[in-house]
């Protein structure tokens, strides 16, 4: 509910009608009187209006919710004639309903309602609405939420008739970094004829409009980080299979599909058999279960078909794109051929703002740190354990690591079932950021072997650079020469780059670098 506070005054049966019959000047301009001393009937009528379920007989104002009538003004239950027409808002009575009810939440007790009604209303110019600010402004306590607020007031004095408001205005306004800001001082620029306020709003205008060109870059360099966080985390099985076996595996895109399939799968056990309260947390029992589904199919295709095709990159990279079609095929028969929704948990919904024109999305914000964690969880892995010393030892010299006691057989299926598993975890996090489809992996396959090429095979530092270094500059193209032709430039510079230096980034040394 909506506290309006000392001021508010009773809804009266004229303001109801005038607000609901009329033409549209009349009507915006008894909605504009209305919002600025409204009580919570007020609010109400006002949400009715834009929901279209007020209806007019005559002088006679009726709401109309659930096949029941109600006078708007006394909430009393009365019958509505069958001769009440409804009223019909066009886009200029919509769009100030829109900005009344965005200034009546101004009073919400909850923050989060008070932003979003601030942001709606960052464009607002009507100084009808000026008291209700102003009113608002006074009672506001949070120190961010009155500093928005004011520049929204700033706007409006922008087009006050006084000199002097005018001139504090475009002043107060320089602070904002808000895209509608730039576009509410244009306007006032060309019909502004005092030659002090105008140079005061171009002295402005060029304030905000630097502030929005960095914003535009930090969220290129956010966007960058982002695509190459999930390149990383795509790449990184690839890196395992082929970096390190040899194996172009053309059905790791699948891999990453089934991943995605299984956390939509550990979704719906949540929403179906679990309470409520702990849907959050599915995407912390996905991360596992995909994993496994992948890894699990990685040492299926490893044992039934892969190792027969060691030594011989041609016939693995058609026997993997068979088995490409045959699981997008699987998949279609199971799920349908139809996208379908992974929801995002509460926590990962949102963003955190930065500045006017840049919301780092939480959902890409935790996968950026998730790519990473897989990322040093794969280094250690590899590094620092057991297995890691063994795949190492027999990617390096096969027959003396079979001499020295280590079953080759197994280490290929561990290692290939890694990578998979690897490959599950980037369907997981793909999950987050967009829909999952048959064709989920076909959209990366080729960016993963990019990065993994660009990076130096078997290296994961080089991943990690190729990975973010393609994201970024990706990006950065595509902000300047659009997404088809960014993908080609980045396209032409890799190849041109491998012509340079075929061993990429970083070249392997020693003796593997000879086998």
């Amino acid at each position: 509910m909506l506290l309006m506070g000392s001021g508010a005054r009773a809804l009266t049966p004229g303001e109801a009608r005038a607000m609901a019959s009329g033409d549209t000047d009349a009507r915006v301009q008894a909605l504009n009187q209305a919002v600025s001393s409204a009580d919570d009937k007020t609010a109400a009528f006002i949400q009715a209006l834009s929901d279209g379920a007020v209806k007019v007989a005559g002088d006679k104002v009726f709401v109309v919710r659930d096949d029941k009538g109600n006078d708007p003004v006394t909430g009393a239950e009365v019958a509505v004639p069958d001769a009440a027409e409804d009223v019909i808002n066009n886009n200029r009575m919509r769009g100030a309903l829109d900005s009344a009810l965005a200034a009546l939440k101004l009073f919400s007790k909850d923050d989060n309602v008070r932003r979003e009604a601030i942001k709606a209303m960052q464009s607002e110019t009507d100084e009808a609405k000026l008291p209700l600010i102003e009113k608002a402004y006074v009672a506001e306590r949070n120190p961010q939420i009155k500093d928005q607020l004011g520049l929204v007031r700033a706007a409006i004095l922008l087009n006050s008739a006084d000199k002097a408001k005018r001139l504090t205005a475009a002043r107060l306004l320089a602070q904002s970094g808000n895209p509608n800001t730039a576009s509410v001082l244009l306007e006032r620029l060309k019909s502004e004829t005092d030659p002090d306020v105008k140079a005061a709003i171009a002295a402005t205008l060029r304030t905000v409009e630097s502030s929005l060109a960095w914003g535009d870059r930090l969220g290129a360099l956010f966007s960058g980080i982002s695509l190459g966080s999930i390149l990383l985390l795509v790449a990184l099985g690839l890196a395992i299979t082929y970096g390190l076996m040899g194996v172009i595996n053309m059905a790791h895109g699948e891999l990453m599909m089934i991943g995605a399939y299984a956390t939509y799968v550990v979704q719906g056990v949540f929403q179906k058999y679990l309470p409520v309260a702990v849907f959050n947390w599915y995407l912390v029992a996905a991360v596992p279960v995909a994993f496994l589904a992948s890894a699990l199919m990685g040492a299926v295709l490893e044992r039934g078909v892969i190792r027969f095709l060691y030594g011989r990159p041609l016939e693995t990279l058609l026997a993997t794109w068979g088995i490409s079609l045959m699981l997008q095929q699987l998949v279609r028969t199971t799920f349908g051929a139809q996208n379908v929704g992974v929801e995002n948990p509460s926590w990962m919904s949102g963003g955190l703002q930065i500045m006017g024109n840049l919301q780092l999305p939480w959902n890409r914000v935790v996968i950026i740190g998730f790519a990473f964690a897989v990322l040093l969880g794969v280094a250690w892995l590899i590094g620092k354990t057991r297995l890691g010393l063994f795949v190492r030892g027999v990617t390096q010299n096969r027959p003396i690591a079979s001499c020295m006691g280590v079953n080759t057989a197994r280490i290929d299926t561990c290692a290939f079932a890694l990578g998979s598993g690897i490959a599950g975890l980037a369907g997981c996090a793909l999950s987050q950021v967009g829909n999952v489809g048959p064709d989920l992996g076909q959209g990366y396959i080729v960016d993963a072997f990019m990065v993994v090429v660009f990076g130096g095979v078997g290296q994961l530092a080089g991943t990690v650079y190729a990975a973010l270094g393609l994201g970024i500059l990706n990006k950065f193209l595509e902000g300047w020469a659009g997404a088809v032709l960014a993908k080609i430039v980045v396209l032409v510079f890799i190849i041109v780059f491998i012509q340079k230096r075929p061993q990429g980034i970083f070249a392997m040394k020693g003796r593997s670098a000879e086998a």
